[in-house]
């Protein structure tokens, strides 16, 4: 009798303890609720039988004008884009992914120390501004559904005025050890699950939304990370599905990798979904690798200096790229020459249309940034190579390199000359 009178008493304790804590707990779950409510950015919501799915609010810090600026100031020197030697090709199809962005991006294998990075990198200078929701953490468009997150689209059908502000295109650089959270972003379930509140950290890809995300030995990446960003840049959009919670955001980039091919190959259904495919090799000329060497110590002595020899040539080829960019809408691709870019596509073996369409909106890119509203077959001749090369069946025994293969195609079907 008395073990089971001390065993009722502990289980009155044990009791006792529970109610408190579940007081507690209640008690700090309304402190919380409290202070949610008053906070000014807190979404009021309707608690009733049929209560629906909980809003997200995104964390992000704000994007001022002040913020743009310190980015600026504390950013390394760049290489001046107009001031590498060579490598044209490279620098036309960056050029013209700027121009539409919608061409999908540009892998670009070569040798090792051909410049690669330091290309890609100097883009940062001449890429033009948009015009961007103040604060929004997706660079969200005032105007543009595609590119508006759901908050900034949720305040417009409601007639809300927003706030707009202007930032130079975001490029955003992809570390290879990057985790899936990092690049696609992550939901506090703490905050979830005791809040109410789907609170979203956005990733890189959020960040690189309307802009460049760059990813230096794209061929060395976990391929699912591959797949995750090939497929947000063909969607235009990014799902975050944690814990039951989905989540989704813009993400309309231009996605440009980078690496050697001594190092590995892209698997073939990746390396297609790239828009371009620029092969980069080692200059051969003494004169001009002599120039290359000169130019680069002269940077790397007194960067400011050297860039601002460059500002000039670095403000034309922005000026043009502005222009491409509002000209674009206006270029037209006759019938006659559409018919031809299908039939070099057809006789090349090109799996799928993506080469097909690809090509027209490089031709179209290439004619608005040579200032025109036709696209010629000069223009066709000059992005062929760049978007179908990765696309043709890898033949072991086959001796002539892809590009000079699709040259001599381009060539046959438009009835050219052959060019030495």
């Amino acid at each position: 009798g008395a073990e089971d009178g001390d065993a009722d008493g502990d289980a009155a304790d044990e009791g006792r303890k529970g109610d408190a804590a579940g007081r507690g707990w209640a008690a700090g779950r309304a402190r919380t609720r409290s202070r949610r409510d008053n906070a000014g950015g807190a979404r009021k919501r309707a608690h009733g039988p049929g209560r629906g799915r909980r809003d997200c609010a995104a964390v992000a810090e704000p994007q001022t004008a002040n913020a743009q600026a310190e980015e600026d100031r504390d950013a390394r020197p760049v290489y001046p884009l107009t001031a590498i030697v060579g490598q044209e090709e490279m620098k036309l199809a960056l050029c013209l992914n700027v121009i539409d962005p919608k061409i999908g991006g540009v892998m670009i294998m070569g040798d090792r120390g051909t410049g690669k990075s330091t290309t890609v990198r100097a883009l940062v200078d001449i890429l033009p501004e948009i015009e961007v929701v103040a604060g929004d953490p997706y660079n969200s468009s005032p105007s543009d559904r595609e590119l508006m997150g759901s908050e900034v689209s949720a305040k417009l059908n409601v007639g809300e005025t927003l706030e707009t502000t202007f930032m130079r295109v975001p490029m955003v650089d992809l570390p290879l050890g990057a985790t899936e959270d990092r690049v696609c972003g992550s939901i506090d379930i703490e905050r979830a699950l005791t809040g109410g509140v789907k609170a979203f950290e956005p990733g890189l890809l959020a960040k690189a939304n309307r802009g460049l995300l760059y990813v230096d030995e794209v061929n060395l990446l976990d391929d699912h990370l591959v797949d995750v960003m090939l497929d947000s840049a063909a969607s235009g959009w990014n799902t975050v599905e944690r814990e039951g919670i989905s989540i989704g955001h813009p993400a309309r980039f231009i996605l440009v990798g980078s690496g050697n091919p001594e190092e590995g190959e892209l698997r073939p259904q990746l390396l297609d979904r790239f828009g371009m495919h620029a092969e980069i090799r080692t200059v051969k000329d003494p004169e001009l690798r002599v120039k290359i060497v000169e130019e680069r110590g002269s940077f790397d002595e007194n960067p400011k200096t050297f860039r601002k020899e460059y500002d000039d040539s670095q403000g034309k080829i922005k000026d043009r790229l502005k222009e491409a960019r509002k000209t674009l809408p206006e270029v037209t691709v006759s019938r006659d020459i559409r018919l031809k870019i299908s039939e070099m596509c057809s006789i090349l073996d090109v799996d799928g249309l993506r080469g097909d369409i690809v090509t027209n909106r490089a031709a179209k890119a290439l004619a608005a940034f040579s200032g025109r509203t036709e696209v010629t077959e000069e223009d066709v001749g000059r992005v062929c190579v760049l978007t179908l090369r990765h696309r043709l069946r890898k033949d072991p025994l086959e001796t002539i390199d892809s590009g000079d293969k699709v040259k001599n195609m381009f060539q046959e079907v438009f009835g050219l000359a052959s060019e030495d």
